[in-house]
């Protein structure tokens, strides 16, 4: 009994070692401001519909402080004053199956050079749940419309936001709905279509068949949009010449050489070959699909924090973001 007494309590203390060590990663590890930056959570109204939960990143004078963010975290002022007026706002909008704090690093990349950014968690395609791809087009659209009401009439700090300085950044699903709310309208038949030509991703599920004959004439936009950022966009070859002609405003496009899930020919590219002077594009040398996602700590899900050997995620993201920035300040002013 000594014995296993004994054993039991090294082992328990191996434990405790483990976790203290994983617990000291995190906190020395966590994403760290140039300058201070606030953070708050919120809920935004959408009447008839969940409210929509998001996460808010902003320029403040407060003392930031450690707060635990997915599997690492982050240094900022929780419900720090917003410091500054009539500041830009960035609108971000996730990828399938992930949250408002999936491009934490770029959202405070924005926030610590004076930009306001709003990331809400599209309800219904989110880590924990997910809908059919008709009402996630409609309804994440709906949801950055809602999200840029609550921040211009009802969220607390609206008199800092500009209203005429709004942007939108947004990733794979996130970046598919940016095009639209931006004026772009998919031709989701060509789902249907496009697959028998081309293998990426999307034509290895059942939505191809599903949306054979499907039509639709008018899709949602949001013209207080002024500029956008796409990284990684799906549905890429939904969009023809004249389905993106009511695009009017900058956008900067992003894809990765190494994608299979959105392949950058189909995607990004075709986006940027349709759009001509209207488009920055740029093509990323052995990036995947995720690699535009936020670097990982120790213990992120694999499927999300591989990257191709030979590959820095972390250092591609100081210049990713810092053209992001670059980007939103030349299109809107800083």
């Amino acid at each position: 009994m000594k014995r296993a007494l004994k054993i039991l309590g090294g082992v328990v203390l191996v434990l405790l070692l483990v976790v203290a060590g994983l617990a000291l990663y995190v906190y020395q590890s966590a994403i760290e401001p140039k300058r201070p930056v606030g953070f708050q959570q919120i809920a935004i109204a959408d009447p008839g519909h969940s409210r929509i939960a998001a996460g808010v990143w902003y320029p403040t004078t407060a003392k930031p402080g450690f707060m635990l963010l997915g599997s690492g975290g982050q240094r900022v002022a929780t419900n720090g004053p917003v410091d500054g007026a009539r500041l830009p706002l960035i609108i971000f909008s996730h990828g399938t199956a992930g949250s408002a704090v999936s491009h934490a690093d770029t959202a405070i990349a924005l926030a610590e050079n004076g930009f306001i950014v709003i990331a809400p968690t599209h309800p219904g395609d989110t880590f924990e749940t997910a809908s059919d791809i008709e009402p996630w087009l409609l309804n994440r659209t709906r949801h950055i419309q809602k999200t840029i009401d609550g921040a211009l009439t009802s969220w607390k700090d609206r008199a800092h936001v500009d209203a005429q300085r709004i942007g939108i950044f947004g990733f794979s699903a996130g970046a598919t709905t940016g095009l639209i709310a931006i004026g772009g309208r998919p031709d989701l038949s060509r789902i249907y279509t496009e697959c028998a030509a081309h293998s990426e991703f999307i034509c290895k599920t059942t939505l191809p068949k599903r949306y054979e004959n499907f039509r639709r004439t008018s899709w949602p936009s949001d013209g207080r949009i002024r500029a956008a950022v796409l990284a990684a966009p799906g549905l890429g070859f939904t969009f023809d010449a004249a389905s993106l002609s009511g695009v009017n405003v900058p956008v900067q496009l992003w894809g990765g050489t190494a994608d299979q899930t959105v392949p950058l020919p189909t995607n990004a590219k075709h986006i940027a070959n349709l759009l001509g002077a209207k488009a920055e594009m740029h093509a990323v040398p052995n990036a995947v699909h995720f690699s535009f996602l936020m670097p990982c700590g120790l213990i992120g899900p694999r499927e999300l924090c591989s990257d191709p050997k030979g590959f820095a995620r972390a250092a591609f993201h100081q210049q990713f973001n810092a053209d992001v920035v670059r980007f939103f300040k030349l299109t809107m002013g800083p």
